[in-house]
């Protein structure tokens, strides 16, 4: 064999990804699925709520994130926004 046969015979070693290209991979993924990444930060009330939700359905940060903003959207839609503001005030939640 020459020397040229064999160079092109070994395995072609993968380029290993960065941490950051692994996480931009990550989220044009999830973007083709149709998802998308909502960040923000939770006051204390709503980190006690999250808590007792997560432990009481096992449900992921995800499909709660989900349900909060389709929750408060049907709120919205059938005019209880208020009704439900003043309950958790009325509760201190």
């Amino acid at each position: 064999m020459k020397e040229s046969e064999q160079v092109s015979a070994q395995p072609l070693k993968k380029v290993a990804m960065s941490n950051a290209e692994k996480q931009k991979r990550y989220r044009e993924r999830q973007k083709e699925r149709g998802l998308q990444e909502m960040r923000g930060y939770m006051s204390p009330e709503a980190k006690h709520c999250y808590q007792l939700i997560s432990e009481q359905t096992n449900w992921s940060d995800s499909v709660i994130l989900s349900n909060a903003v389709r929750l408060t959207y049907a709120a919205y839609k059938n005019g209880q926004v208020g009704l439900l503001n003043s309950w958790l005030k009325n509760n201190k939640l």
